[in-house]
């Protein structure tokens, strides 16, 4: 288990606390549309992080090639279709290059400032010429519109229950996902950035943002710095 984080509830748990159960049970949502009309059309994608293919899948259908990279051996036992590989994104190094790296699920995030560098340096040096990184990043009031509850369409309640300092600008929050016959917590670290610091991590991996994807800036369209 990665320091300062934990997870609950039926099934295996992965080291940064996800239940690989709730994430098998979650829909679909409007992220592979965003990918999809932000990318080349029949692109090869390098997924980072790509837990139980919850876009993969999607991404697939939609004519994409992928290779899903995650370190949970469980959740990468889900994926269909899609090369995959298993291991810490930080240390990846494939000796290859895609037209696309996709950082999503919030991981620049991460409250480990090295693991940060490591992550969007792999992102940078797995890119293709003319290639880009999508990134996710948290709403800007992620950790102060706290608490907080959804209740999705498909009948359960993901609820943020608490977002609290833990030093060094980094936030301990506390994640609930209810079902009517199960329920998963995660507890994790995380790093809220700012407009400016996340621009700023993203020149020390030698990236800038092409474009930010949606009005919300949680979706940007990131590229290397000498390459436009």
């Amino acid at each position: 288990m990665r320091s300062g984080h934990q997870g609950t509830g039926p099934g295996a748990i992965t080291p940064d606390g996800c239940a690989v159960e709730f994430y098998s049970r979650l829909p679909v949502g409007e992220e592979p549309d965003i990918i999809a009309g932000a990318v080349p059309a029949g692109a090869h994608i390098l997924e980072l992080g790509c837990g139980v293919g919850r876009m993969t899948h999607p991404l697939l259908e939609r004519g994409f090639t992928v290779t899903a990279v995650d370190e949970s051996a469980e959740m990468l036992e889900r994926v269909r279709g899609a090369r995959t590989i298993c291991g810490p994104i930080e240390g990846l190094d494939l000796d290859e290059t895609f037209d696309v790296a996709l950082l999503a699920s919030f991981l620049v995030h991460t409250g480990d400032v090295e693991v940060r560098r490591g992550l969007l340096r792999t992102s940078a040096r797995h890119l293709a010429d003319g290639g880009c990184v999508l990134i996710q990043r948290e709403g800007e009031d992620y950790h102060t519109n706290v608490p907080r509850e959804r209740l999705d369409p498909s009948g359960f309640t993901v609820r943020v229950a608490s977002s609290e300092p833990v030093g060094d600008g980094v936030n301990s929050v506390r994640a609930e996902f209810e079902f009517p016959d199960a329920v998963w917590t995660q507890t994790f670290r995380a790093r809220p950035l700012t407009k400016e610091q996340f621009e700023e991590a993203l020149a020390e991996a030698g990236l800038k943002v092409d474009k930010y994807l949606t009005d919300d800036r949680i979706w940007v369209r990131a590229v290397p710095v000498d390459r436009g």
